[in-house]
């Protein structure tokens, strides 16, 4: 897409072609208030961001209705300054740290809406519970021991390659997980949400199922 296209346009186009019911995360992540503010004022309301410090310094700054989510790895001492700042974090990757979450949710008295984060791709760099370790957990409805955070679907990311029938096995494997996941645990209320696919990959995700997309440069331009 031509760079002089600006920020409102790219967005129009891409609600044009979203199928409707697809939620749509703009990645926001090292863009500049400016930016954000912009693709706001076209229409977006829900926004990622994947360090804390970022999110907690472009939070006062935005308007008020923005639905913040996190989505980069988060390391648990930084745990307790997100809790309450955010609609969603997408990218719970440990049993620990779900656990730590749960603990600083209580504390500060709210409730925290997660998505588990599953590691399907063949890069070793990605994080996330393995396919055994996510259905271990259901079994043993590890989520009843939660009092103050809602495990409300799971996240995942597709290997890096140009290979379109690899990215489209990683979709439908961690898609079959989400059903599965919820033929385990029918009565886990809320567990609706599957986010996954990026600018390069999101059409083939939302063909596997997705109900959640995280799209940065196809919005805001190569960083």
């Amino acid at each position: 897409m031509p760079e002089s296209i600006g920020i409102s346009e790219r967005l129009q186009r891409l609600f044009s072609l979203v199928p409707e019911g697809i939620e749509l995360v703009a990645v926001s992540k090292f863009h500049p208030v400016e930016q954000i503010r912009e693709a706001y004022d076209a229409g977006q309301r829900i926004f990622g961001e994947s360090r804390v410090q970022e999110l907690l310094e472009k939070i006062p700054l935005l308007p008020a209705d923005i639905s913040w989510h996190f989505i980069g790895h988060l390391q648990t001492n930084k745990v307790r300054p997100l809790i309450g700042k955010c609609a969603l974090i997408e990218s719970v990757d440990s049993g620990r740290l779900l656990k730590i979450i749960d603990e600083e949710s209580a504390r500060k008295g709210c409730i925290t809406r997660v998505l588990l984060q599953v590691h399907v791709a063949a890069e070793e760099t990605k994080f996330g519970f393995s396919p055994d370790e996510l259905r271990d957990f259901f079994r043993s409805r590890g989520f009843e021991s939660l009092t103050n955070t809602h495990i409300s679907g799971l996240m995942a990311m597709a290997t890096n390659t140009d290979d379109v029938d690899m990215v489209r096995g990683d979709f439908a494997a961690v898609a079959s997980l989400f059903r599965e996941m919820r033929e385990i645990a029918p009565d886990l209320r809320g567990f609706e949400t599957l986010s996954m696919g990026m600018t390069g990959d999101w059409p083939i995700a939302v063909e596997e199922g997705a109900t959640m997309i995280r799209v940065g440069s196809a919005i805001f331009g190569p960083r």
